[in-house]
């Protein structure tokens, strides 16, 4: 009987050190206001050693580029498109083509007019996190960002 809990004690360990979930790419998100009429939005990734994620704009049958979208509100209306530095290009193996990526960290930001005291500003990203032996899943959240 002993030998039969400690065996399936020992399976549950073992099961659970193979299921850890890959989380190689951190998000963070704060805005830094302009004057009384203007903010921008900065949403940060802080990718892990070894992984990249892919730009905003990548050619057709790709990987899937990182996008976000913003809920509409009274209290603010986008200005212009959101914007980062400029990606690494290079021949992606994986896909077979030319494409821009990130690694390390990416600051991707977004400019608002304010029409409102103090919005939060919410929406949704969508991001690929690919390294040099695999690609997750692309990957949806949720943000929200206080402008103060």
């Amino acid at each position: 009987m002993k030998k039969t809990i400690f065996f399936v004690a020992l399976l549950f360990i073992s099961a659970a050190s193979f299921g850890q979930i890959l989380k190689p790419v951190k998000w963070s998100y704060a805005s830094k206001k302009i004057n009384d009429k203007e903010a921008v939005l900065l949403l940060k990734a802080t990718i892990d050693d070894g992984w990249h994620i892919y730009s905003q704009t990548v050619p057709k049958n790709g990987p899937q580029p990182t996008s976000f979208s913003f809920q509409s509100s009274k209290a603010y209306q986008l200005s212009g498109k959101v914007i980062a530095a400029k990606p690494i290009v290079k021949h992606d193996p994986t896909f077979d083509m030319e494409v821009g990526y990130y690694k390390k960290s990416v600051v991707f930001q977004q400019k608002i007019k304010l029409t409102g005291n103090a919005p939060t500003v919410k929406g949704t990203l969508t991001y690929m996190v690919c390294n040099d032996k695999q690609c997750l899943p692309p990957e949806e959240l949720t943000f929200s960002i206080a402008v103060k």
